[in-house]
């Protein structure tokens, strides 16, 4: 083998090593690895071109890998979207890897390969915020199963992440002795601090208010069929009827099988079913010629007391971006193809009484670590519904929950996960599970509401503090010293 396909197919390995290391197959040493392999190549890379392809030959081994589940909505319906599964999956993968291959070029441009333990970082942190932001399987949920986990609570997952590189660097870009000597008892001092965190955890009350989460398994391709809506619909009824009575019932994204506008008689039979219980769904309205993806806060007297619409949507997925352009372009089916939602106002925190205030989360909203602190107020815990049947039964879904679990670490609060088809979940303000219902099954979660901590460092600054580091890291790596006079 020739040393240029040699190193090509070290950098397929590294991108390999990073998706293994994610959900569903959780191998968190491999992101080390992954990092270290990654480190050592670049600074194989003789040019700034070479290291930029480098760097997007290791994207776009780990995007192509990790996101496979993205072609999962173009086949619900092969005969109309089929077509369009491989160009998602190669359109994601390459442009999103195009976030890795900028630092790499840089890193070797500026002639400090160091430099890379802030460039990398500050890319993957453009990549969640640049043109509405994609932060989908950053590195650090990795640990998510590990004490390093809940580091996030400080730093956050980009702060994680960074310090996950720099530890994996050391003994590539300095002494491999003394550099794996630091590395090991930096990763002992991040798991002895998540430790401790973990020790603290505060027990659930005896009086704390039950929630239920329903999960009525619709199928996607079967959801909006005439002749399978009501089924669905009955099982969330009959879900919502059961003993003992609940403080809350929650249903999951888009539950709700008409147009909220058309829906008096259907919001009858769920307040009749709740039985004086304030019920939590999915629905879809509109107003004039607007849609919105919603959620509804249905009171105990069966009125709607509160209306949230999402508003960070799904780009291809709920709204087409550039649409307008796009059928002045004369590509008027692919934005019929797609239609769209309207987007919200922005984050919202719904007032359920005795219960406290919930942070509405739908779908992929759960997925910006950063949005969490944008609503007014501070929320009692983080509600989250979703229909995940669009992702499939693979990997989608379970790295979706991973980033939900990472939520609850960040704010230090417990996060209540209603999901169409799996996996619903309530989880404490430590990321961990509690209890579960798995992909494909119906049923229904009856969870106390697990205690909040105190306000973390992280939801106070956000990735103020994380950003700052890398800046000055970045600063300390590019800028020249002065040479000391003899």
């Amino acid at each position: 083998m020739s040393p240029k396909r040699r190193h090509f197919a070290l950098c397929i390995l590294a991108g390999l090593c990073f998706a293994a290391a994610q959900a569903p197959l959780g191998l968190w040493p491999l992101v080390v690895v992954g990092f270290a392999l990654s480190v050592w190549l670049l600074k194989t890379s003789e040019t700034p071109r070479r290291a930029g392809w480098t760097g997007w030959s290791i994207g776009a081994s780990y995007f192509a890998a990790s996101l496979l589940w993205i072609v999962e909505p173009f086949l619900v319906d092969i005969a109309l979207t089929g077509w369009m599964a491989p160009f998602a999956l190669i359109g994601m993968a390459g442009g999103l890897a195009l976030f890795w291959a900028l630092p790499f070029w840089l890193a070797i441009r500026l002639g400090k390969p160091s430099s890379l333990l802030a460039l990398w970082p500050l890319a993957e942190y453009a990549r969640s915020t640049f043109f509405t932001g994609f932060p989908w399987g950053l590195n650090a949920y990795a640990w998510i199963d590990t004490p390093l986990a809940q580091i996030a609570a400080w730093i956050g997952p980009h702060g994680l992440g960074a310090l996950t590189l720099t530890f994996a660097a050391l003994p590539i870009l300095w002494d491999m002795r003394k550099g794996t000597a630091i590395a090991f008892l930096g990763f002992a001092a991040l798991a002895a601090l998540g430790i401790m965190r973990l020790s603290n955890a505060p027990e659930i009350a005896q009086d704390a208010p039950t929630i239920r989460l329903i999960q009525p398994n619709a199928p996607q391709h079967q959801k909006w069929d005439p002749a399978f809506a009501p089924i669905f619909f009955t099982r969330l009824i009959d879900a919502s009827k059961a003993s003992p009575k609940p403080d809350l019932i929650v249903w999951p994204e888009t539950s709700l099988p008409t147009w909220l506008n058309d829906a008096d008689r259907a919001l009858g039979i769920i307040a009749n079913a709740a039985n004086n219980t304030p019920v939590l769904f999915g629905a879809q309205r509109y107003e004039g010629l607007r849609a919105y993806n919603s959620l509804v806060h249905l009171s105990t007297s069966g009125d709607v007391k509160h209306i949230y619409d999402k508003h960070h949507l799904v780009p291809f997925g709920e709204y087409l971006p550039f649409d307008a352009l796009l059928s002045r372009l004369g590509m008027s089916t692919l934005t019929e193809t797609f239609g769209g939602f309207t987007a919200g106002k922005g984050p919202e925190l719904i007032d359920l009484g005795p219960l406290g205030k919930a942070l509405a989360l739908i779908c992929y909203e759960a997925v910006f670590p950063h949005q969490m602190n944008s609503a007014e107020g501070r929320p009692r815990f983080l509600l989250h519904v979703t229909n995940d049947a669009w992702f499939g039964t693979r990997s989608g879904p379970q790295q979706h929950l991973v980033q939900a679990r990472f939520r609850a670490i960040e704010q230090g609060l417990p996060l209540l996960r209603s999901a169409n088809t799996g996996i619903s979940a309530a989880i404490d303000a430590h990321g961990r599970v509690l209890q579960s219902l798995p992909l494909g099954t119906e049923g229904y979660i009856d969870t106390a509401l697990p205690p909040e901590l105190e306000r973390t460092l992280y939801a106070r600054f956000g990735d103020n503090l994380a950003l700052l580091a890398l800046l000055f890291l970045l600063c300390a790596a590019i800028l020249p010293y002065p040479s000391a006079k003899e």
